[in-house]
C-alpha cells in the first residue's frame, strides 16, 4: 500500500511552509493592523469581502512568484538584465530600495508602539529601542551564517505569536459570529446609503487593500524559494506554501478587523485611531490591562517581521538589480540591507523627538510607488509569458489571469495615490 498516513501529510505541509510565512510576515506590518482596526471602527463588520478578495489576489501573484522563482534560469532582476537591459534590472532594484527605505522609519515607530503603552509617564527608552533593536539585527546579519535558514524560523514563531495573542483577544471580546460571517458577503457599506462622500468610503477601504495586497512582497517571493533551495519537484510545495502562507496573513488581519468591530465600532470613547497603540489601549478600559498586553505582544510581532523582512527585500533586490547578488548570505545584499536599516532608524529617531513625520520622505516614497509598484507586477507577468514559458514551464492560467487582474488593481491604486498626490 502506498497510502501514507494522516501525520506525513501533516508533516509534508508543515515542511513546505516556510518562504510565504517570510512574505507574510512582511505584509502584515503596523499598517495592516492600523488599517484593519479602522475598517472595524468604521463598518463593523460590513467590509471583510474585501479583505478576502485582496488575500485571493495576494495568493496568485505569491505563487506566480514562487513559479518565477523555480523555474527561471537566474533570479527576476538576472531575466530583467538579460531580456530587457541592466537598466530595467537596476531601475526596479532602485526603486523597490527608495520605497523599502523612506518606510522603513514606520516599522520602527511600530515597534515603539507595541511597547509605549507600557512605558512609565517621564521614562522614555524610545531612542535606546530604536537604536538597541537595529543595532541586533545589523549584528545577527554578519554574526549568522544560513541567514535564510534562521530568517525563516524566527518568522514561524512571530506568525505563532500574533495569531495566539490576536485568537485570545478575539474570542474574549465575544464578537457577533453570525455578523461577522454576513461581513463576507459582498456589499456596499451603510455610510454610503447615508451620504458619505465616495472618498470618505472608499480610503479605508482601498487602505485594508493595499496593505494585504503587497506586489513587492510578492515579488520578493521567487527570491526566498531559490534561497530555500526549491526546484521543480517542488512546484506543487510551492502552491501550498503560497497558499497556506498567505491565508495566514489574512486570517490573522481578519481576526483583528473582528475584534475592532466589536470593541471599537460606534464606541463613544474612540473617536480616531492614529496608531496602532491607540488600538491597544481602546482594549483596556473595556477587557482589561491583559487583553491590552496580550494585543501589543501582537503589534510587536508584526511590526518587528515586518521591520527585519521589508529592509532584507530592499537591500537584496538593490544589489540584485546591479548584477551584485540577490540572496541576503552575499556581501552586498547585507550591506544594502544594513543602509536600508540605518536610513529608517534615522528617520524614526528624527519623527519621534521632532514631533512631526516626514511629510517630504513619505510623498517622494508615494510618489514611488505610482511607477514602482506596477512595474514589479508588469515584470513578473512579462516573464511568466515569455516564449520559453510553455509546455512543461507553462505557468497556469489562473495565476496569469489573477496576476493581470492585480496588475489592474495596482495601476489604479497608482492613479489614486498620484491624484492625492497632485490635489
Amino acid at each position: 500500500m502506498n497510502d501514507q498516513p494522516p501525520t506525513n501529510i501533516f508533516k509534508r505541509v508543515l515542511a513546505s511552509l516556510g518562504p510565504a510565512i517570510i512574505t507574510a510576515s512582511v505584509v502584515l506590518g503596523p499598517g495592516s493592523i492600523l488599517s484593519a482596526s479602522k475598517i472595524g471602527h468604521t463598518y463593523s463588520y460590513q467590509m471583510s469581502w474585501v479583505l478576502v478578495i485582496a488575500v485571493i489576489m495576494m495568493i496568485a501573484m505569491t505563487a506566480l512568484s514562487a513559479r518565477l522563482g523555480i523555474q527561471l534560469k537566474g533570479t527576476i532582476c538576472d531575466e530583467l538584465a538579460e531580456r530587457a537591459g541592466r537598466p530595467v534590472a537596476a531601475a526596479t532594484g532602485v526603486i523597490l530600495f527608495l520605497i523599502a527605505a523612506c518606510f522603513q522609519f514606520s516599522n520602527n515607530l511600530g515597534v515603539l508602539a507595541a511597547v509605549e503603552p507600557f512605558m512609565k509617564e517621564g521614562n522614555d527608552y524610545s531612542l535606546a529601542i530604536i537604536i538597541g533593536m537595529n543595532a541586533f539585527i545589523i549584528l545577527a546579519l554578519y554574526g549568522f551564517k544560513h541567514l535564510y535558514g534562521l530568517i525563516e524560523k524566527l518568522m514561524k514563531l512571530l506568525v505563532a505569536i500574533m495569531i495566539i495573542a490576536f485568537a485570545i483577544n478575539l474570542f474574549q471580546v465575544e464578537p457577533d459570529w453570525l455578523k461577522a460571517l454576513a461581513g463576507l458577503i459582498p456589499s456596499l457599506p451603510e455610510q454610503a446609503a447615508n451620504g458619505a462622500s465616495m472618498q470618505e468610503v472608499m480610503t479605508p477601504i482601498v487602505a485594508l487593500y493595499a496593505t494585504t495586497f503587497s506586489v513587492a512582497g510578492a515579488f520578493y517571493q521567487s527570491y526566498l524559494v531559490r534561497q530555500k533551495g526549491w526546484t521543480r519537484e517542488n512546484l506543487k510545495q510551492g502552491l501550498i506554501d503560497s497558499t497556506l502562507g498567505i491565508s495566514m496573513l489574512g486570517l490573522i488581519t481578519l481576526m483583528v478587523l473582528i475584534t475592532a468591530a466589536k470593541v471599537l465600532y460606534q464606541n463613544p470613547n474612540v473617536e480616531t485611531l492614529t496608531s496602532v497603540s491607540d488600538v491597544a489601549t481602546s482594549l483596556e478600559p473595556g477587557f482589561g490591562k491583559s487583553a491590552m498586553v496580550i494585543f501589543s505582544l501582537g503589534i510587536f510581532a508584526g511590526a518587528f517581521s515586518s521591520f527585519l523582512v521589508n529592509a532584507m527585500i530592499g537591500g537584496s533586490i538593490l544589489a540584485d538589480g546591479f548584477g551584485l547578488g540577490g540572496y541576503i548570505d552575499q556581501k552586498w545584499p547585507k550591506l544594502f540591507t544594513v543602509f536600508a536599516l540605518l536610513t529608517g532608524m534615522a528617520v524614526a529617531i528624527y519623527t519621534k523627538y521632532e514631533g512631526q513625520k516626514p511629510v517630504g520622505l513619505i510623498i517622494f516614497a508615494q510618489s514611488l510607488t505610482v511607477l514602482g509598484i506596477p512595474m514589479l507586477a508588469i515584470a513578473m507577468l512579462w516573464l511568466s509569458t515569455r516564449a520559453d514559458m510553455k509546455g512543461e514551464n507553462a505557468i497556469p492560467a489562473w495565476m496569469k489571469i489573477l496576476g493581470f487582474i492585480g496588475l489592474i488593481t495596482s495601476v489604479l491604486l497608482a492613479i489614486r495615490t498620484a491624484v492625492n498626490l497632485l490635489s
